[in-house]
This record gives structure tokens, C-alpha cells and sequence, in this order.
């Protein structure tokens, strides 16, 4: 009974309280680049949760499967970036031989993906974490839905301020990076929840 419970508790807070792109500055480059607008934040922030749940499993099974018995924990960076690109290039033939539409939708998104460093960030929290197999599931799951929560929130605010008035020193990154500092302290309140 505490198991699900537990899990529950692993989503919520990887969505709010411990986001892995405003709480630990993890994937920022895409989320500055991306957000422009929300269509295609919707895009990469899909591809993201989809790659980072499954990555995130993938590499769970990797280490506990092959590094640990074999006792090469030392090289899980290593091993856990080429199972993060080859898992992206897997998929991104896969899409691109089932679904043409949905490949030229998502276009640079996923190559993208496999240099976010917020889907080798949950791999690596899932090992000091010390998490289970479900509970990396669903940490990976949450992460990557925080980071699809983040980027569209972000995306939803640059596409309001593009009617405003900016002051000249502030257009562009400055104002896109107060505005990121700004939803992260908002991210924040969310840490007495749990």
C-alpha cells in the first residue's frame, strides 16, 4: 500500500517541487531556444517526456543489469549517453519510416533531444537516488512532464510579451532569462508541499 503512494509522491514532486529545468537548471539551452512558441514547445516538450521516461528505464536496466554485476558503475555516463542517442536515433527512424507527417512535425526536436542534458540528469538522480524501477519510471515520467510544464509556461509568456512594451536592454535573452529566474522562484513555493 505505501508503494503507489510513494510513486505519487515521486511525480508530484518531479513535476513542482524538484523540476528538473527550474530547480536544478538542467536542459536550459533547448527551453531558451524552443520557447518561442507554444506549438512547437508542445513538440519538444512531447518528445522530451516521451524520451526521458523511456530512457530513464532503459538506463535503469542497463545499470543494475550490466554495470553493477560486471562492476563497471564507473563508466554509467558513458554508457548512459550512448543509450540515450542510440534510443533517440531508434526512434527517430522509426517515426520517420511509420509516420512522415509526425517526423517532419517534430523536424529538429528530436536530434535535439539527445543533447538535453535533463534526460542524462534523471538517469544519473535515479542512481543517487537509489530508486527502484517504478519509481525511476515515474520519476522519469514527472521530469519530463515538469520540463513540458516549464517550457510551455515559458513559450505562453514570450508569445503575451511580444504585444509589449520591453525596455531596448532587456529584448531578447535578458528579458526571456528574468522571466526563467521568475517562474523558478515561483516553482519554489511549491516546496512545503511535500
Amino acid at each position: 500500500m505505501n508503494e503507489p503512494a510513494s510513486l505519487w509522491t515521486i511525480l508530484f514532486a518531479a513535476i513542482f517541487t524538484n523540476n528538473i529545468l527550474l530547480a536544478n537548471y538542467l536542459g536550459m539551452c533547448s527551453f531558451l531556444a524552443v520557447s518561442k512558441e507554444i506549438k512547437t514547445s508542445f513538440g519538444l516538450g512531447s518528445a522530451v517526456v516521451f524520451v526521458m521516461t523511456a530512457t530513464t528505464a532503459l538506463n535503469w536496466f542497463v545499470y543494475h543489469h550490466v554495470l553493477v554485476p560486471l562492476n563497471l558503475v564507473y563508466l554509467n555516463v558513458i554508457v548512459f549517453i550512448i543509450v540515450i542517442a542510440a534510443f533517440v536515433q531508434l526512434v527517430e527512424l522509426i517515426i520517420d519510416r511509420v509516420s512522415e507527417t509526425l517526423y517532419t512535425a517534430l523536424g529538429i526536436f528530436l536530434p535535439l533531444i539527445t543533447v538535453n542534458c535533463a534526460i542524462l540528469g534523471v538517469s544519473l538522480f535515479m542512481i543517487i537516488r537509489d530508486y527502484s524501477f517504478t519509481q525511476s519510471v515515474m520519476y522519469g515520467l514527472g521530469s519530463g512532464i515538469g520540463w513540458m510544464v516549464a517550457i510551455l509556461a515559458m513559450a505562453g509568456i514570450r508569445q503575451k510579451m511580444k504585444r509589449s512594451r520591453i525596455p531596448r536592454g532587456l529584448e531578447g535573452a535578458g528579458i526571456t532569462l528574468i522571466i526563467a529566474g521568475v517562474m523558478a522562484l515561483a516553482f519554489m513555493g511549491f516546496n512545503g508541499i511535500l
